[in-house]
């Protein structure tokens, strides 16, 4: 079975990402992998504020975060997946972005990412970003760079696949 990666991300720009990735496996027979990545200091920030509260019993867990980002991904992929012949698996991590797409790429043993880029500048070049870029020159497959801002309305906004 094919397995395809898409990083979930909030906003309008991560659910077209969702729906491109799902019509690409469900069109391949592939599996889904949804990954949300947590940036280090987003995760240290939350546990220091979950500490402050005061109570010696709050705390807040590697593995609640990543619990609580994979219930997010699937919350994001019901709903925009809803009648599309796909399956789907959340996985949550903590991490650099980049790094983590790669990793979880490669354990997983997907065949193709699909990820967010930035924008078009005034000339019409892509602007992929740092974790695009990596990505692209790092992912042994194809890689799917949903461009645009997410107050972009979707019928603007360009999906380029690089191989």
């Amino acid at each position: 079975m094919n397995h395809a990666l898409v990083v979930v991300t909030p906003g309008e720009r991560g659910r077209r990402l969702l729906r491109e990735a799902g019509e690409y496996a469900a069109a391949t027979d592939a599996e889904l992998v949804l990954l949300t990545v947590i940036p280090e200091q987003e995760f240290e920030e939350k546990r220091r504020a979950v500490a402050g509260i005061g109570s010696s019993d709050a705390v807040y867990t590697l593995e609640q975060a990543e619990e609580s980002a994979e219930r997010g991904a699937m919350a994001l992929a019901d709903e925009e997946l809803a009648g599309v012949d796909v399956s789907y698996r959340p996985v949550g991590t903590i991490g650099r972005e980049a790094a983590a797409i790669l990793d979880v790429a490669r354990a997983e043993g997907v065949d193709h990412v699909f990820l967010g880029g930035r924008k078009r500048s005034p000339t019409g070049k892509a602007l992929f970003g740092d974790v695009a870029q990596t990505v692209l020159l790092s992912f042994d497959g194809p890689v799917t760079v949903v461009m645009g801002e997410d107050a972009v309305d979707s019928s603007t906004s360009d999906a380029n696949t690089v191989a």
